[in-house]
């Protein structure tokens, strides 16, 4: 049975390329013109955000917090990993984990690698899934853009260190269910709530495209609590 990745590597590697270029040119352009607290693209109905979609949601934090926060990202997203390295974590400890904010993660995919990584991501065992997100995002350029251009067996060797096996790599990735969900909660994203680019943050009501220092982060939510 084909996998995500049974197309051809030009496309493959040029998916990547454009995903990440679409996403560094609007984060680029936030960060040139963020002040201390972001101005918001756009409102949205948070409470259609929440509701349940195609897959379970994968999230940190207590559901009734005052602040909620989706994160609409693409796991090639140079800027979703920074994001995820540089802010995310003080983030959690500050706010998250002290039950101020709920925060979920979605899957907005750019390309098919980025396809097959959340493919992945979902077939983690329970309760790791968010921990198999990160893993992945810290060592993004590793499977991403690898130097001999094998972005599957790149990918493989980064799945096994979190308990992959070759069969269970392959039987994930030719999951044509779940490949088909994740699209779903891209393509909810994209025509319900507007998303385009990534990171896409929807807090409170308003949307935030690109990357957010602890700062600027922390700033808003500090206006919202």
């Amino acid at each position: 049975m084909a996998d995500i990745f049974d197309i051809n590597r030009r496309t493959l590697l040029g998916g990547i390329a454009v995903g990440a270029f679409a996403a560094g040119t609007l984060s680029m352009a936030f960060t040139a013109s963020a002040q201390e607290l972001p101005t918001a693209d756009r409102d949205v109905d948070m409470e259609e955000v929440l509701k349940p979609g195609t897959l379970p949601e994968l999230s940190y934090g207590e559901p009734n917090a005052p602040v909620k926060i989706v994160e609409y990202m693409s796991m090639t997203c140079p800027h979703c990993a920074h994001f995820h390295e540089a802010t995310f974590g003080e983030i959690k400890t500050k706010y998250i984990d002290t039950g101020k904010v709920y925060f979920v993660v979605r899957e907005f995919p750019f390309d098919p690698a980025a396809t097959a990584a959340f493919m992945l991501a979902r077939c983690a065992p329970e309760g790791q899934q968010q921990a198999f997100i990160e893993m992945f995002l810290k060592q993004q350029r590793a499977w991403a853009a690898p130097a001999d251009g094998n972005v599957r067996n790149a990918m493989l060797q980064n799945a096994k260190l979190a308990g992959f096996t070759q069969e269970s790599f392959e039987a994930c990735l030719t999951n044509q269910k779940l490949a088909a969900d994740v699209g779903a909660v891209r393509d909810r994203g994209a025509n319900d709530f507007g998303v385009q680019s990534t990171p896409t943050f929807l807090i409170n009501g308003k949307a935030y495209s690109g990357d957010m220092s602890v700062a600027n982060m922390s700033a808003l939510i500090d206006s919202l609590l």
